[in-house]
């Protein structure tokens, strides 16, 4: 399962696995991102908020992650990984190549600072 909140006026998305995720937790999330999206032109930030990567309930799953990344990483600015899970925190190196957006790691108890991060106004934000 994937816990979402939008963060509005600032354009936040943040995501909580808590359990392995499901084809639908993807329709789930483009039903509430995609219309602030069309409104905006894109999200300030995506805070990925994780113990530990839950894994995939499925192919299916796995597919529809793909591709969400595939129709929504280009709008999106920041992306702030928030977790203390070894694996998790290298995600940010890997991503940095292959999706088109400012990546950084922070362990749980800077939560609050990667908040403020996705807050802060940069001229590709503006």
């Amino acid at each position: 399962m994937l816990k979402h909140q939008l963060l509005l006026p600032e354009g936040i998305l943040i995501l909580e696995p808590d359990a392995p995720l499901e084809a639908t937790d993807f329709d789930a999330l483009a039903c509430e991102i995609d219309p602030y999206i069309v409104e905006h032109g894109k999200l300030s930030g995506l805070m990925i908020h994780a113990k530990a990567f839950p894994g995939w309930a499925n192919v299916d799953a796995f597919l529809a992650h793909m591709q969400f990344v595939k129709s929504h990483h280009q709008k999106i600015v920041r992306l702030a990984m928030v977790t203390d899970s070894k694996l998790l925190g290298e995600l940010p190196k890997i991503a940095g190549h292959l999706v088109h957006v400012q990546v950084k790691h922070f362990s749980e108890s800077q939560h609050e600072d990667a908040l403020r991060w996705l807050k802060e106004r940069t001229p590709a934000s503006t």
